[in-house]
């Protein structure tokens, strides 16, 4: 583990191999980096270098309490690649990390390569859905994340996955429940005020994949079919993945994964 600082917190990242060809992986809510370890295996063992990074408010990067937007999570991966010399990369990102990186498109489009979206969509945020972030903002922050944790473990996972994989339901919920609620909470409170990522990606100019599985409690059939019509990219359609598809079904990520990575280098 690495660390760096920028915007005033210090962010903890894995950063392993070498050369020009890079993938920069970006977790989602309420996780950490290492939700991405099959992943980061997988880029390394094609040859790819691979950099890990913890967003800020969570693992082992430090907090910042209060609010922090996406666009602030996105300066945080320009300021990353910056600092470690990196020109450009393939972005991987999931749920909140997707819309992240959609934010990073949108700041920083010559620094992309091609784009993974994994159980996320593009839409701005509803009036009942800022309401509700910002009431679990405060819950969070009141009750601290273990009963939040139990409550959206089986919206995070497939009921197939749970039952098959009891043991995976135990690492993803001690993701959640070791999550500081001050670094949840600001990043929910970022979240209610998220912009409209369609624009961004009717402009990208980048190859794109959408992974998506059919069992997703928070991304549907039309978030996947919209996001591909406007990056005219390819759909990975999981049946009876949730919304965890890089932990689900790791090796059919894999293997969509490092498909995509050869398509690029071949660009």
């Amino acid at each position: 583990m690495a660390r760096l600082t920028t915007g005033g917190a210090v962010l903890a990242f894995d950063d392993t191999g070498v050369g020009d060809d890079v993938v920069l992986f970006v977790h989602g809510h309420p996780f950490n980096r290492t939700m991405w370890a099959p992943q980061h295996d997988a880029a390394r063992a094609y040859g790819w270098r691979a950099v890990v990074p913890d967003l800020r408010g969570y693992g082992d990067s430090t907090v910042t309490a209060g609010t922090v937007t996406l666009d602030v999570f996105a300066s945080d991966l320009v300021a990353v690649l910056d600092q470690l010399d990196i020109e450009r990369v393939v972005l991987v990102g999931l749920s909140m990390g997707g819309q992240i990186a959609m934010e990073f498109a949108r700041q920083a489009p010559e620094r992309l390569r091609g784009l993974v979206l994994a159980a996320t969509f593009p839409r701005a945020e509803i009036a009942d859905g800022r309401a509700r972030r910002l009431a679990m903002a405060d819950r969070l922050l009141a009750e601290g994340m273990a009963g939040y944790a139990d409550e959206v473990l089986p919206r995070m996972l497939a009921p197939a996955s749970l039952a098959a994989r009891p043991a995976l339901g135990d690492v993803v919920l001690r993701m959640m429940r070791t999550t500081d609620p001050r670094g949840a909470a600001a990043a929910l409170r970022g979240r209610a005020e998220r912009a409209d990522y369609r624009p961004v990606l009717d402009g990208l100019a980048v190859p794109a994949l959408i992974v998506v599985g059919s069992a997703d409690a928070f991304t549907n059939r039309d978030d996947a079919d919209d996001m591909v019509t406007r990056t005219a990219g390819r759909l990975v359609w999981l049946e009876g993945i949730g919304h965890m598809p890089n932990l689900e079904a790791p090796d059919r990520f894999n293997q969509e994964l490092i498909a995509f990575l050869r398509q690029v280098a071949s660009r």
